[in-house]
């Protein structure tokens, strides 16, 4: 969720937590349907991470709302979580592609 979130806020810039929330659903084309029980509590962690900032701001719909950016903190830990995941996501290719090989 760590990931997502901050590619969100790398590429979008600032957002608020309902947009954060329906901008990643929109890019897994609708695979993924988050609730707030699971955004909220990841905002929470990357802020007190100091990998996000916060203020308050007024949406579209003309109501208060949180709005998150991503820092320079968050800069380093998106470059992080990008290396990891690709890692998990050779170690986990090559797991399902063993004994496919000729020998």
């Amino acid at each position: 969720m760590a990931l997502m979130v901050l590619k969100t806020l790398e590429t979008m810039g600032p957002q608020h937590g309902y947009g954060i929330a329906r901008r990643i659903e929109q890019i897994s084309g609708g695979r993924l349907e988050l609730n707030y029980g699971s955004v909220y509590p990841a905002l929470l962690r990357l802020e007190q991470e100091g990998a996000i900032r916060s203020e308050w701001g007024v949406s579209q719909n003309n109501r208060k709302a949180k709005y998150y950016r991503i820092t320079r903190t968050g800069q380093k830990q998106l470059r992080k979580e990008l290396a990891s995941w690709e890692e998990t996501s050779a170690i986990v290719a090559r797991f399902l592609t063993a004994g496919e090989e000729t020998p």
